[in-house]
């Protein structure tokens, strides 16, 4: 390791930022993100460097030679497309004992800029000695995608007690166990989840800190997470640190291998979903036992295909989470009439053509009977029917039956985002007979003019297309 990593202390002093062009407001803006006071020598004459009214109140133009300049109270100098004068101001930095950065120039640098995720008090860095920048910046993506948006606030948070707190526990093995115990408890669960003043008031809420440190038993707490349509890419960023966290997830039969596949290797996985015509445990022993786990301290995940809130009976749970006063957390996930519009490019809404949407399930064809097609006669509204694949018969009927043509465009797409993704694409009057194309689901039915903008050819594999073309010239 060449290069130590270490944290400058801007409110010390100013920054000489000495270059030209792109390069120096590209620096510019790495240093104004961090707060830095900056004298700016702008060797091109340019000094057009788009700040705004906050740099501005903390930017300094120099006009004068940067290498004669005084730099009395400096605490770094970086030099950014600088050329042979960043070669100069090197070693007049160094002859004074000031960091300095030459961009591109290890030779010539006493520190070097590393790739920086900035979650206001938790900053990261990550470096590569200078030799691959790029490296670096893949490294730091990665930590961006792992790190929870609010890990600044948790740290903030806890810094507002720590003073107090560690003023009542003396032990300071005992102080580690409780802030643990606070980061990885609800408490910090609720500040990562921007409910701040709920957290708050648990925390003031415990009147004894050692004994809070010293309980042998974890607080558990369940996460509804929404798994989306299939494709493991599209899991959110906060749901698929949920599933690295779980000790325990329930499952839903559809979740796909390759998203379970996301799950830490040694956390405990349960099935509890069921498929249509298939038996399952039931929604009630589904959350008993999730309090259950939750009870015995257990991080549990609830893991449901799409979104926990569209036909997920997500509402279901949370009322019997909340009835047990069980701390949880709901991360949503691409309901499957989002992700199959997306994968077949059907706009769900079109200007001037589709100003209305409805999402409706129907299970069975007695789902379908229950329904008010009546209030789905509008032409300009687009129907997305989930699970429709053993109703379509009566979805055809009820849509008649409320006056909508028989003409009406209708796509079913099966197992949307994933690598055997399938549509068959007709109108209304076809609808059983789409279905029977598709090589079993889970599929959703789109109804409306919209499915004319579908772009199906992409994902038809050749021979699917040839066949098709065969099929129109005879």
């Amino acid at each position: 390791m060449r290069f130590l990593p270490v944290f400058l202390d801007l409110k010390a002093g100013p920054v000489v930022l000495i270059g030209a062009g792109e390069l120096l407001r590209a620096k510019l803006r790495v240093l104004g993100a961090a707060g830095a006071r900056v004298r700016v020598h702008a060797i091109d004459g340019d000094h057009e460097l788009g700040l705004s009214a906050e740099d501005i109140a903390r930017v300094e133009i120099a006009t004068g030679d940067p290498l004669t300049a005084d730099l009395s109270g400096v605490i770094a100098i970086v030099c950014a497309g600088a050329g042979d004068v960043g070669v100069a101001m090197s070693a007049r930095a160094k002859s004074l004992g000031l960091p300095v950065n030459v961009m591109d120039d290890l030779e010539h640098s006493s520190f070097i800029f590393p790739a920086i995720v900035n979650r206001g008090d938790v900053v990261v860095a990550v470096g590569t000695g200078g030799i691959s920048p790029v490296v670096a910046r893949r490294v730091r993506e990665k930590i961006e995608a792992l790190l929870p948006a609010r890990i600044g606030e948790l740290a903030e948070f806890i810094g507002s007690f720590r003073k107090s707190i560690n003023e009542r526990i003396a032990e300071f093995p005992l102080r580690r166990r409780f802030w643990e115990r606070v980061i990885d408890g609800p408490i910090g669960a609720a500040v990562l989840a921007g409910r701040k003043a709920e957290a708050d008031a648990s925390l003031k809420a415990i009147s004894d800190p050692s004994a809070f440190a010293r309980a042998d038993k974890p607080e558990g707490s369940v996460a509804l997470v929404g798994a989306g349509p299939g494709d493991p890419d599209l899991l959110t960023i906060k749901a698929l640190r949920a599933l690295q966290d779980a000790d325990i997830v329930f499952h839903d039969e559809l979740v796909s291998p390759e998203i379970l596949d996301r799950i830490r290797r040694d956390t405990t996985r349960v099935a509890v979903g069921r498929r249509v015509g298939k038996p399952g445990i039931g929604q009630d022993a589904i959350n008993k036992r999730m309090i259950e786990a939750a009870r015995s301290g257990q991080r549990v995940v609830r893991l449901k295909g799409g979104d926990p809130f569209v036909f997920g009976r997500g509402g279901e749970e949370v009322e019997a989470l909340r009835a047990a006063g069980i701390a949880y957390s709901v991360i949503p996930g691409i309901t499957a009439g989002l992700g199959g519009a997306a994968d077949f490019e059907v706009p769900l809404t079109y200007r001037h053509e589709a100003t209305r949407i409805t999402f409706l399930t129907a299970h069975k064809a007695r789902d379908a009977e229950a329904v008010d097609w009546s209030t789905l006669t509008d032409t300009r509204m687009t129907v997305v029917v989930y699970m429709g694949m053993t109703a379509a018969p009566a979805v055809r009927a009820g849509l008649f039956a409320a006056g909508r043509s028989p003409e009406t465009p209708v796509g079913v797409f099966a197992r949307v985002t994933r690598p055997d993704a399938q549509s068959a694409i007709g109108t209304l009057r076809d609808l059983p007979e789409l279905v029977r194309r598709i090589d079993g689901g889970p599929a959703i039915l789109i109804i409306g003019d919209v499915v004319r903008h579908a772009g199906t050819l992409r994902r038809q594999t050749p021979n699917k297309i040839i066949s098709d073309l065969l099929d129109a010239a005879e």
